[in-house]
């Protein structure tokens, strides 16, 4: 893998993290987790553990109106149901968060956060420079 590409996405796991930890703390205790799911801290890392797997997938954007870009999934890990409500609450802070931290993450970068259907997605300047 590309340095500038591995650089890139420990950048975003470190702002994805972030938004993990920020969830965690106003909504972790408000389902039950799965069985198999470790509490809160108890891995390495976040994505594994407790209520919230933040995370995003780069899709080229064939078929989208906003093209290429990096749609974030946030999975909440409990068989409780979440009513639609909360969901949409949870949405918007992550989206309000990620809007936030993107500069200070990114600094110089043109990102934007749009919805692409029922996820949000990063789209703008992912350029790598010269290889």
């Amino acid at each position: 893998m590309h340095p500038r590409l591995m650089a890139w996405d420990h950048t975003m796991k470190a702002m994805l993290d972030r938004i993990d930890h920020i969830l965690e703390d106003r909504y972790g205790h408000q389902w039950k987790l799965r069985r198999n799911r470790p509490q809160r801290g108890e891995t390495a890392n976040p994505q594994a553990d407790g209520l919230f797997d933040v995370d995003v997938i780069f899709t080229p954007g064939y078929r989208s109106r906003h093209g290429r870009g990096y749609l974030v999934e946030i999975i909440l890990a409990t068989d409780q149901a979440v009513a639609t409500e909360e969901r949409a609450e949870i949405e918007a802070l992550t989206q309000d968060l990620l809007l936030h931290f993107l500069p200070e993450y990114f600094p110089g970068r043109q990102l934007r956060v749009v919805r692409e259907g029922a996820m949000y997605k990063i789209i703008g300047d992912f350029r790598l420079g010269r290889t």
